[in-house]
Parts: structure tokens; C-alpha cells; sequence
């Protein structure tokens, strides 16, 4: 099992920390408003962190908003040195029809630039909206995360972490795998806007042999 501090207080941070806390970790709950934190952390079964201190958990997932992520890296600094990072932001323009990240890059990529050297970044579970995080498998099928990252032994820790929430994870590739993993986001809010008008679904694969 697995130890994870989340940056966040929203409804991403509530669904990871509660699946993450059914399957066995351990889970610190980290966010700058002291008391939503404390609430939180309250209601889930959680500890709490003390947002600019050093994270408890080997693991530190990003569950801010895209247009913060690089800041609160930055504000962290050094302390998330050997952190293994899991940034779920998706960089999505205000209409949900393009990327905000500069051409060839992607949201991970660019926070890569504010973490420290000797911190792994890992691009995952910025396909699942969170309602569908919170209630887990759908008819008996599992949930699949996608995951970019540049460090073969950071995404192993991560696939174990997503296991222990009986979700499946796919390993995509390569960091820059990212920008393809938050165009697929986009894709699923276009089905939202055009098609699909709910976000109870999620985007998986079926292997046929």
C-alpha cells in the first residue's frame, strides 16, 4: 500500500482520497484553507497536512486546478525532491475546445519545469471525472487510468497505487504522451456538450484477444 499526500480540496481530491483510503492507504489531506482541509480530512478518515510543509506521502497527487499546478510546485520547492508527483490537471481553455500549453507541450510537461530535480512526474486519472472515480466499477468493469511518465520505477508505483483502487492502470508511454492523454479529455467534453450530456461514462479498452 501506498502513502499519498493530495493538494486539493475540490472533488477530484474527496473521490482519489476515498478510493485511496478504501483500498488500504494511508491519505493526508493538504489544501490552504485550513478548515475545509480539517473537514475534509474529517469526513474521509483522513489526516491533514499543512499546506507548504513537507508532504508525508511518498506519493503527492496535484488535484488544484491546471492554471495553479506550476505555482504550487514551485511554492514546495525542494521538499518534493524523491516525491513521485501525479498531476491529474487538464489544461483545457475556458470553452473546453483547446489546449492552453504552448505548441508540442503539454500540462505536465510545463510543471515539470517548476518541480525540483530528483521529483518524477506522472500524468494520470485526468480522464475520469470524478463522479465516476467516487462510485468505481460499472457493471463489473474496471475503471482504466492512463498514465504518461518519463521514470519507469515512479509509474510502477503509481500502476500499484491505482490497483489498490480496483482500477486498471495503462501505462501510454513517454511524459509527452501527456498532451494526447489531455486531448482525450477534451474529447470526453465535447461528448458532454454534443452527445453523451452527462459525464457518467468513462474512456476505456476493451481488449479483443
Amino acid at each position: 500500500m501506498s502513502s499519498v499526500s493530495i493538494i486539493g480540496l475540490g472533488n477530484m481530491a474527496s473521490a482519489l482520497a476515498g478510493r485511496a483510503l478504501a483500498g488500504g492507504n494511508s491519505v493526508e489531506i493538504i489544501g490552504r484553507d485550513r478548515a475545509k482541509a480539517e473537514e475534509l480530512a474529517a469526513a474521509l478518515g483522513a489526516t491533514v497536512g499543512t499546506y507548504g510543509v513537507t508532504p508525508a506521502g511518498e506519493i503527492v497527487i496535484l488535484a488544484v486546478p491546471y492554471a495553479s499546478a506550476a505555482a504550487v510546485v514551485s511554492e514546495y520547492g525542494d521538499v518534493l525532491r524523491g516525491k513521485v508527483i501525479i498531476d491529474i490537471t487538464n489544461p483545457a481553455s475556458p470553452d473546453f475546445t483547446s489546449l492552453v500549453t504552448p505548441d508540442g507541450s503539454s500540462g505536465a510537461q510545463e510543471i515539470v519545469k517548476a518541480a525540483p530535480a530528483g521529483a518524477h512526474i506522472v500524468k494520470a486519472f485526468n480522464t475520469l471525472f470524478s463522479n465516476v472515480l467516487a462510485a468505481g466499477p460499472a457493471e463489473n468493469r474496471q475503471l482504466d487510468v492512463f498514465i504518461a511518465g518519463d521514470d519507469a520505477q515512479a509509474k510502477a508505483r503509481v500502476s500499484a497505487f491505482i490497483e489498490s483502487l480496483g482500477l486498471r492502470p495503462l501505462d501510454t508511454g513517454q511524459l509527452p504522451m501527456a498532451r494526447a492523454l489531455e486531448n482525450a479529455a477534451l474529447l470526453e467534453m465535447g461528448l458532454v456538450a454534443h452527445s453523451v450530456k452527462h459525464t457518467n461514462f468513462f474512456l476505456g479498452v476493451s481488449i479483443l484477444s
